[in-house]
């Protein structure tokens, strides 16, 4: 079994491998809850005839750097890394087979070992290769198109289960 495909990505591709990233993690939770908390501290202040408008202030700032600040800069950080990177900005072309998954742009192409894969997640915007715990090669899922079943299966086939969290579509 084999699966051949062509990826080239655009900005809001690197926007949700960043988020996902950021948000699914325990850094993102607490981010999300100090968030809340901000802005429920914000209301309590604002509720209470005494208070300082600069603690009601610093809270609502406080709420919109948690909730609002981290996504913002990060869209700007992947238009800038897709401009920057030649690399992440080309055309990748992709051929996933029982021995490897490869990877070509141009005359340049790499090699990754079933074995070296620590994990490969779906979501139903992409499809994540990771090679550690934080790099992964980024599919857009309607780049992959009508080779996902293909993908899954050669997937399934080389990793063990708990490596593997695939959506089926």
């Amino acid at each position: 079994m084999k699966a051949e495909f062509d990826v080239q990505l655009q900005p809001k591709d690197l926007y949700r491998f960043n988020m996902f990233q950021t948000y699914t993690g325990m850094s993102g939770i607490i981010s999300i809850a100090l968030g809340i908390l901000a802005f429920v501290m914000a209301g309590i202040s604002a509720a209470k005839p005494d208070t300082q408008t600069g603690y009601l202030f610093m809270y609502i700032v406080m709420g919109i750097v948690f909730w609002f600040y981290v996504p913002i800069s990060l869209w700007f950080r992947a238009k800038s890394t897709l401009k920057s990177n030649q690399v992440l900005a080309g055309k990748l072309h992709y051929e996933v087979t029982e021995e490897f998954i490869k990877v070509t742009q141009g005359k340049e192409h790499g090699e990754l070992p079933w074995d070296m894969v620590y994990k490969i997640v779906s979501t139903k915007n992409m499809v994540l290769i990771y090679s550690s715990r934080v790099n992964a090669y980024i599919i857009p899922m309607p780049q992959i198109g009508d080779q996902y079943d293909a993908f899954c299966e050669v997937a399934e086939a080389k990793l063990e289960k708990f490596r593997l969290k695939l959506k089926k579509p």
